[in-house]
């Protein structure tokens, strides 16, 4: 798949997502209240997304060829811009 394709489909499972689970900065949040709790210590929106990403990087380096897990990098690339904002 060339790479306009999949952040097109990325996109696509972002709006998904949205649909399911509601704004990703709320969805964030959420996690980053649970995982804070897990941790004993603040966890942030942003930390959980990029802990998301280092999820599917370590996956990838497995078999950098799954297009789930590209897929999925390039949709939380997308959800941690709107975090951060």
């Amino acid at each position: 798949m060339k790479g306009k394709a999949m952040l097109r489909r990325a996109a696509a499972v972002v709006d998904a997502r949205r649909a399911l689970y509601g704004e990703p900065r709320r969805s964030m949040e959420a996690v980053a209240k649970r995982w804070s709790i897990t941790l004993g210590y603040p966890v942030t929106p942003a930390q959980v997304v990029l802990c998301l990403i280092d999820l599917k990087l370590a996956r990838l380096a497995r078999d950098p060829h799954h297009t789930d897990s590209i897929l999925d990098v390039a949709g939380y690339a997308a959800v941690l811009a709107e975090v951060t904002r």
